[in-house]
C-alpha cells in the first residue's frame, strides 16, 4: 500500500491576512459528514501560538475557510496553543481529542459538538500526564470506549465507560528496531473500521528524525492485537514543501477519510502547510487481505 499526492498540493497555506494562521497550517483532523469533507486543522499565529481553523469541501482538494478559529487556548494549560486535533463521530455526536499546551508541559484535552463549529469542552482524559496523539475509535468496543494514545515511545489504548474516567492501559504498537519507525511512533486519526480489522495510519521516525507514515491492522474485538503491519512507509518528505518548512522533513497526519472507492490522508508538511495524498479503497483491501 502506497500513497500518492495530490499534484494540486499543498492544499492549504498560511494567511498572511489572518494573524493567527500567518506562520503555520499543518495536522488537519479529517471527517467526512453528510456528503462534505471537513478539515480542523492546527494553525500557528505570528506569536508562535496554535489554534484550531475550520475548512469544508464538496470534493476533499479544494477548501472554504472560516475567517476564525473554531478552538483557541483559554486556560493556563492552553496558553501557548490547542494543537494536533483528531475528530470521530460517535452516534450524532463529534468528539474532538487535541493537545492542550501550557508553554512547558502538555497533555490531551477532550471536547465534543454537534456541528464541528461550536466545541464544549470536556476536560483532561489523562489528567497531568504528558501524552499526545490522542484518538477515539467511532464505536464502543466491548461496551466500552476505546482511545488510542501515545506514552513515549509506544502506541497505547485506554478505556472508558463514560468518557472522563479512562484505565485498562494497555500498549498496542512498539517502534521496530532497525525499520524507519524504530525511535517513535503514534497514531494518526481514528482507525477506519474494515470487515478484517481496524485500519491504524501512524507516524514514526527513526534517529534521522524523518516523520513517516505507516499502516497496520488491528483485531475488531481486541484492538491490542496487530494483525498485520507493513514493513514499509505509506509516504515520507520528498517534496520541498515536506522537507523545509518550521520543522523539516515532516509528514504528519491527524486524519483521513475513506469514501466509497478512494482514501484522502490529510498530512502536514514540515509543521508549515497542509496536503493530501491517496489511494483506491481496492489497493487498501489488498492490503487487508494480502
Amino acid at each position: 500500500m502506497k500513497l500518492k499526492r495530490y499534484q494540486g498540493n499543498p492544499i492549504l497555506t498560511p494567511r498572511k491576512e489572518h494573524p493567527w494562521e500567518a506562520r503555520a497550517v499543518f495536522n488537519a483532523a479529517a471527517i467526512y459528514d453528510r456528503g462534505l469533507f471537513h478539515l480542523l486543522y492546527r494553525a500557528r499565529g505570528a506569536d508562535g501560538v496554535s489554534s484550531i481553523g475550520y475548512a469544508v469541501s464538496s470534493d476533499g482538494l479544494n477548501w472554504l475557510r472560516l475567517d476564525k478559529p473554531v478552538l483557541e487556548p483559554l486556560n493556563e494549560y492552553e496558553a501557548q496553543g490547542v494543537e494536533d486535533p483528531r475528530i470521530t463521530r460517535i452516534d450524532d455526536t463529534f468528539y474532538m481529542c487535541y493537545v492542550a499546551y501550557s508553554g512547558t508541559s502538555y497533555q490531551i484535552a477532550l471536547a465534543r459538538s454537534q456541528n464541528l463549529i461550536t466545541w464544549e469542552r470536556l476536560g483532561f482524559p489523562l489528567p497531568g500526564e504528558l501524552n499526545k496523539d490522542a484518538a477515539l475509535f467511532p464505536e464502543k468496543i466491548r461496551g466500552r470506549y476505546c482511545m488510542l494514545h501515545r506514552r513515549e515511545p509506544d502506541i497505547w489504548i485506554a478505556y472508558s465507560d463514560d468518557l472522563i474516567h479512562w484505565g485498562d492501559h494497555q500498549i498496542v504498537m512498539r517502534p521496530r528496531r532497525g525499520a524507519w519507525d524504530s525511535y517513535k511512533v503514534g497514531a494518526n486519526g481514528p482507525p477506519l473500521k474494515t470487515d478484517a480489522g481496524w485500519l491504524l495510519l501512524y507516524h514514526g521516525f527513526a534517529e534521522d528524525k524523518v516523520y513517516k507514515l505507516g499502516v497496520a491492522l488491528l483485531d475488531l474485538n481486541d484492538p491490542t492485537q496487530v494483525l498485520k503491519r507493513q514493513e514499509e512507509p505509506i509516504l515520507e518528505p520528498e517534496e520541498e514543501w515536506e522537507r523545509h518548512g518550521d520543522v523539516p522533513n515532516v509528514v504528519f497526519s491527524c486524519g483521513q477519510v475513506m469514501t466509497e472507492d478512494t482514501l484522502y490522508v490529510y498530512y502536514g508538511g514540515a509543521d508549515t502547510a497542509i496536503g493530501v495524498a491517496m489511494c483506491s479503497k481496492a489497493e487498501v483491501l489488498e492490503f487487508i487481505k494480502g
